[in-house]
């Protein structure tokens, strides 16, 4: 176990950002936070990065408390925030070198850690940061957290504002990173990015809503989906609300996911009512729940 949150509380004024949420990271793995916006990623990532101190319950990184202890744990993690936080006025290789220089280290001594990164902005080395891509300054910014070796990578939101194809390549990296025996912890509220975790903890308004590994969260959902569609999709999720037996419904991309109170759905039935509701081009296609279907249904929990 590398990481511990033992009932971590914050409070913003009458906001309760998190509300006294436990969790386990163990080393070597890949752990996920994943919520949307305004859940409580961000705090309970500054806690642990000993940016801020929680109003209630205590952290530990490698057994160091984030309080009492967070110089120690300071030196051991590698943070990445998730707003661009590098010095704009400062080229790529001048980036690198300060942080390097900030913990004691070289780029030289180690550069292996962040070779198969850095080597794809390199040939930008003398542009100033603040006139990188995002995608490259995604990338600058993980060879920063990394420069120093730490013991864990913490960070948020890594690929928030970047193209899909960015995100993937990130995603790859951070599987690499991994095999190398590097522990991460990220957030995101992308829901798509939870398969490529080891475990992930779903969290919505401070609370957490289940805590498992991507296969088992989506073996538990226990409910069978379909995909719906017809050529008019607004009035389709407006008709289906009202479906006698429906469970859940919601846009999810081309196609509407529905989830029926009676588990089983009645394929027969459904296309009957929406005919009635005089829709054309109807498609109703089984389908495997996703974490994005889990998320929904927990979510009438909170």
């Amino acid at each position: 176990m590398i990481v511990k949150a033992e009932n971590i509380g914050k409070s913003y004024g009458n906001i309760k950002a998190i509300n006294n949420i436990s969790f386990e990271a163990d080393e070597g793995e890949i752990f996920g936070i994943i919520g949307p916006d305004g859940s409580g990623k961000t705090t309970t990532f500054r806690i642990l990065a000993s940016l801020i101190i929680p109003d209630t319950g205590k952290a530990s990184i490698k057994g160091y408390d984030v309080v009492k202890d967070f110089r120690k744990v300071r030196s051991i993690i590698g943070y990445m925030p998730g707003q661009f936080s590098l010095y704009g006025d400062l080229t790529v290789e001048e980036n690198l070198n300060f942080f390097a220089t900030v913990f004691g280290t070289t780029i030289e001594k180690n550069y292996h850690l962040i070779r198969d990164i850095y080597v794809q902005i390199e040939p930008f080395k003398n542009r100033l940061a603040g006139r990188l891509s995002g995608g490259m300054k995604q990338k600058l910014a993980l060879s920063c957290a990394l420069i120093h070796q730490p013991d864990l990578l913490i960070l948020d939101e890594p690929t928030t504002g970047v193209d899909a194809v960015s995100r993937r390549e990130f995603w790859d990296l951070l599987l690499e990173l991994k095999q190398k025996g590097i522990t991460i912890l990220v957030s995101t509220p992308y829901m798509d990015e939870a398969s490529s975790c080891d475990r992930v903890v779903l969290i919505q308004k401070g609370n957490i809503l289940i805590d498992d590994t991507p296969a088992r969260v989506i073996e538990n959902y226990g409910t069978n989906i379909l995909a719906l569609g017809s050529s008019d999709m607004y009035r389709l999720l407006t008709d289906m609300r009202s479906y006698p037996h429906v469970s859940e419904v919601y846009a999810f991309g081309a196609s509407l996911h529905y989830s029926d109170q009676r588990g089983q759905p009645d394929l027969d039935e459904i296309r009957r009512y929406i005919e009635t509701k005089g829709h054309e081009g109807i498609k109703i296609e089984p389908i495997l729940p996703g974490i994005e279907d889990v998320f929904m249904k927990l979510m009438k929990r909170v």
